[in-house]
């Protein structure tokens, strides 16, 4: 190497801009529920599936709405978009291919 401090430097600031980008949505759907304030909370829409027979292994936010992972009562493991205000289903994805969406 004949510049190896310059390389190291490079890598340096090529790793802090990697590092320092924030966490973006994935884009695969996006809900307009207002303040997160009156959400519904991750536990209840859990709980709620739950009762419908899904088991879930994971819950979060992403694109302003709650996605899911998880398996349906009929044993497909899914990825699955709730809206946060009314829980209502959004988009069930198996694999990535569309197995619902709400029109």
């Amino acid at each position: 190497m004949k510049y190896p401090a310059l390389t190291a430097t490079l890598a340096a600031a090529a790793l802090s801009i990697g590092f320092s980008t924030p966490a973006h949505a994935t884009g695969k759907m996006k809900c307009e529920a207002g303040p997160e304030s009156g959400w519904v909370s991750r536990a209840d829409l859990e709980a709620d599936l739950v009762a419908k027979g899904w088991k879930v292994k994971k819950s979060k936010v992403d694109g302003g709405c709650y996605e899911v992972y998880g398996t349906t009562p009929e044993g497909d493991r899914v990825e699955a978009y709730f809206h946060p205000v009314s829980m209502e289903k959004l988009l069930v994805l198996r694999r990535g291919k569309e197995l619902f969406r709400k029109k």
